[in-house]
This record gives C-alpha cells, structure tokens and sequence, in this order.
C-alpha cells in the first residue's frame, strides 16, 4: 500500500500546477488578445502608430510569450527534478562525499550552493540563447555575438564566485552560530549587503561588461543638469552606455544608491529621442526618486525578506522540511546550506499569486513618476518619446488586461498617455 502523501508535498505540488496553470492560462489569454487587435491600429493611435509597428510589436509580443511557455515549462520540471525527483538530493549525496571529510563542514556547504549555482546557470543558457539569437534576432533587437554572449556568461559566473561566498559564508555561520534567533541577524546582514551592493554594482560590476562615457553633448547635458537643479536632485555623473552592442532596445534609468547614484542613457536612446524628449524622459526617472519608489520597494524587499528568514528559521529546525521535498538530510552534517536552497527552489510558486498586488503597485509608481515629469517638463514631449519607445522596443499597444493586471510592472500605453493627458490639459 503507498504512503500517503504528506501535506507540505501536497501543498508544494498544488502551489507548482495552480501557478503553472494560471501562467498558461493568462500567456493563452495574452496570444488571443494581441492576434485579435493586429489587424488594425487602436483608435486612440491612428495616425500616430503607422499599421506596419503595430503588427511588429503584435507578432514580437506573440512570440515571446510563446516562447515564455517553453520557458515555464521547462522550469517546472527542472523545480521538480530539483526536489521530488531527487536533484538536489543526488548533488548533496556527490558534494559532500567529495568535500566534507577533506575541508570541512563550512566548505562543503559552499561547495553545494556553487554547484547548484552553476549547474542551475548552465541548464537555463540554452535558452537565454534561444531567446538572444532567435526571438530578439528574428525581429532586428539582437546585436550581440557569440563570443560576447559567451563573454558575458563567463563573467556573470566570475562576479557571483566573488560576490556570493562572504555573503554565503556570513549566513552560514550565523545559522549555525547565532542561536534560535539567526535569522533575524542573518536578514539584517543580507539586508546591509543589499545596500552595499547597490553602490558597488554600478561603480565596480556594470562597467565590466559595457563602457560608460560622461556625456559629452553640451545642449543636453545642460538641460539635464538644468533638470536636475530644480528638482533638487544630485548625481555622481551622467553617462552614455554602450547598449548598442548588445541589443537595439532603447531605455534610460538611474542607478547607485546615495553618492554613487548615476544617470544612464543608453546610446540608441540619444539616436532616437530630441533633446526636450530625452529631458522628459529623465523627468519620469526623477520623479520615482521624488517620490521615494526606490525607498519604498526596498522597503517591501526587505519586509519579504525578513519573512523568508523568520519562516526558515522555524522550517530548518524540522527533518520533515527536508524529507517532504524529496531530500534526505544530512545526519553527520551540518543542513544549513540545504535548508535555504529549499526554501529558494520551493518559495516562487507560493509567492506567484502576490505578483498582481507587486505589479499594480509598480504600476501606480510609474503614473505618479509620468505625473511628476508633466510639472516639470513637457508633458507633449514625454508622450512622444514614450510613443517613441513603445515603436522602437515593439511593445504592444492591445495587451489583455487580466495579463497585464499579474505581469505589467508599466501602464500599457493607452492607459498611460491618458493619464497623463489629465497633467497637461
């Protein structure tokens, strides 16, 4: 007679289809709504969207979220090979084996984290490329090589292997050392990591794999640094950055946190945007800074935080946490390490369903930043280059709202231009 299953399997399995079926389920709804608009430009766009972008971005958005499926699919297998079907289990079983007796506990659980790292990073490349060379490159957005796709990967794992073990190894060593109340010095260590990496990532990291020069168009940097003073905001520089060489989308943002804060706009942007649009552009950015967006999802980031630790402070301590999820733990070893790559594999289908209240909140931040940059700049300029972003990237301007409502970290355009019409009436 078969053992029946135990409740946290049942309910990682339920959290695992639920999630699946209602990523298929919204990615079908987003097909069906965008191939049913493609025949003719919106209303509101007529005239202004020429039919020939319209179809480009309806036929870009289609493949995408095709391909997503490909992608969530594949996912939710490697998540169950990883767990019930014993992945994790197996690489456990061979690292420990091969590092415990010779360098000791600190060493194997560091060795465990890198090699899922790793063999996680290398089963999800084939499509990373899929993506790069076929979808972006089918529709003129590709412009990376090979070489450089490669170059970027080999870095990636360079800046994680420097990175992520002090991190790793500060958590550890609080979880084994800290007594019943690691987690809470372990979320505080990582929430003060998460602050320094934003001041080291664009001074140290970014410019590993584009160059940054200052700005050297007198007009615009000018009207930028005129910007900035009368909305009371200071930054390190302004730079241009390469992007060109990867790909022919077109953005603008801030990064860095405190003195290291920087403006970024991305070479095909100046090739595309005026200057008074380009002011506009950066008047939206300002405007998150103003109303204090970055403050307030780092907030929630560490609020979410603190709760996955306090959770795995309570589920660590448990032998079921582990059996459940199809891993033996470790009886002459320390679990630590095993305890968060649970946690970290099994967390995402059970935080899918918040994604609609994350997204309508980003949403929010991006109407208030577009009402921001209309009392501050031109609110007609802001609309063309927004217009204008929305052709040169393809983004679709028929959406299907219940899709948007769970993935739209933006307003789709419609309900954006709208908005801000209001501002400059």
């Amino acid at each position: 007679m078969q053992e029946a299953l135990s409740p946290l399997t049942l309910a990682f399995v339920a959290a695992l289809l639920a999630s699946l079926l209602a990523k298929f389920w919204l990615a079908a709804r987003q097909i069906r709504h965008v191939a049913r608009h493609r025949a003719a430009v919106p209303p509101d766009f007529d005239g202004i969207v020429t039919l020939t972008a319209h179809q480009r971005a309806a036929d870009y958005t289609i493949a995408k979220t095709r391909f997503g499926l490909l992608a969530t699919a594949f996912g939710s297998a490697l998540l169950l090979g990883w767990t019930l079907l014993g992945g994790l289990d197996a690489l456990n079983t061979a690292v420990r084996d091969a590092v415990l007796p010779a360098w000791g506990p600190m060493a194997y659980q560091l060795a465990l984290l890198g090699a899922f790292m790793l063999i996680a990073s290398l089963l999800e490349l084939p499509l990373e490329a899929w993506g790069t060379f076929r979808i972006e490159q089918r529709f003129g957005f590709n412009r990376m090589t090979g070489r450089l796709f490669v170059s970027d990967f080999l870095k990636s794992l360079g800046v994680m292997a420097v990175l992520g073990p002090p991190l790793a190894a500060l958590v550890l060593w609080l979880m084994a050392s800290a007594g019943s109340w690691w987690w809470l010095w372990a979320w505080a260590a990582c929430a003060a990591y998460m602050l320094l990496m934003m001041v080291v990532i664009p001074i140290v990291v970014m410019p590993l794999y584009n160059r940054f020069t200052p700005l050297d168009d007198p007009g615009l940097l000018q009207r930028v640094q005129a910007l900035m003073q009368r909305c009371g905001f200071k930054a390190r520089g302004l730079f241009v950055m390469d992007g060109s060489k990867r790909s022919a989308h077109i953005n603008a943002f801030f990064t860095g946190l405190g003195s290291s804060k920087r403006v970024i706009l991305f070479d095909t942007l100046l090739d595309k945007l005026s200057h008074a649009q380009l002011e506009a552009v950066l008047a939206h950015e300002l405007g998150h800074f103003r109303h204090r967006h970055l403050l307030k999802r780092m907030s929630g980031m560490f609020a979410v935080t603190l709760i996955g630790f306090a959770l795995l402070g309570w589920l660590a301590g448990h032998l079921w946490f582990y059996a459940d999820l199809g891993v033996e733990p470790n009886l002459g070893a320390p679990n630590d390490a095993l305890a968060l790559l649970l946690l970290m594999l099994v967390a995402p289908p059970f935080m899918y369903f918040v994604s609609p209240w994350m997204s309508r909140l980003s949403r929010r931040h991006e109407f208030e930043a577009d009402a921001y940059a209309c009392a501050n700049a031109s609110g007609a300029d802001l609309k063309a280059a927004l217009l204008r972003l929305y052709e040169d990237n393809a983004s679709t301007l028929t959406p299907d709202p219940v899709y948007v409502s769970f993935y739209y970290s933006h307003p789709p355009a419609a309900q954006r231009l709208a908005a801000m019409s209001l501002h400059t009436a």
